[in-house]
């Protein structure tokens, strides 16, 4: 991947699931730094732990901060847009803070990699966000057309984004893997609302390959 040769990544939620897969596979190129932004204090001290290659930085921020967002994205060149509330029930539970969070937050993204001069921005999306029934969907929904209209929005401005779906990723925090496993071990029966129910599955290094390679052809 050589336009990856020299380059700034940041990636928002980067102590997640996808941030660390995603982070230990791009410092395997000629990057000069990678930015780990979320707002977890606690799993950014125990990724610290694991990661200890030079070129990682640590910056503890929340995408609905914008002002944090600015100061994080000086000099950065790509940016992976992976911090979201995901979980569904949490999202039907605490609405106005998946919206604050999902809609808002790319709001922020996005304006800050404007002004700051980001060359590339990708952003994670879901497969709940095609016909979406839910809010986690519907926010989702609603952050993917910004980042798609955002394109119109630079103006004379370099920058350029684009949005990645994919649907469950098998193990991940949040995944119905390790809870299926559980309630089978106990002899419990699965919540499978419709035994014709298909579900599309991706692995994390799937995923995080997509993703890159995504940043390579996009054009915006």
């Amino acid at each position: 991947m050589e336009f990856l040769w020299n380059q700034t990544i940041l990636v928002t939620g980067g102590t997640g699931s996808f941030g660390k897969k995603f982070v230990k596979k791009i410092l395997e190129y000629d990057v000069k730094k990678v930015i780990v932004f979320s707002r977890d204090e606690l799993k950014q001290y125990e990724m610290a732990q694991e990661y200890t290659d030079p070129r990682i930085r640590f910056f503890i921020g929340d995408v609905r901060d914008k002002d944090r967002l600015y100061r994080a994205f000086d000099g950065v060149d790509y940016v992976v847009h992976a911090a979201a509330m995901k979980q569904v029930p949490a999202c039907e539970y605490n609405p106005f803070e998946a919206v604050k969070t999902n809609i808002y937050g790319a709001q922020n993204v996005i304006e800050a990699a404007i002004d700051r001069g980001v060359k590339r921005v990708i952003a994670l999306s879901t497969d709940k966000a095609a016909a979406p029934i839910n809010l986690y969907g519907a926010t989702k929904l609603a952050s993917d057309k910004l980042f798609v209209a955002a394109n119109s929005y630079v103006g004379g401005k370099e920058t350029r984004f684009a949005v990645v779906r994919y649907g469950n990723v098998v193990g991940s925090r949040g995944s119905v893997v390790p809870l299926f496993k559980k309630m089978a071990a106990e002899g419990k029966k699965l919540p499978i609302t419709d035994k014709r129910m298909t579900r599309f599955w991706i692995t994390l290094d799937q995923g995080v390959q997509f993703v890159i390679d995504s940043l390579a052809r996009m054009k915006g």
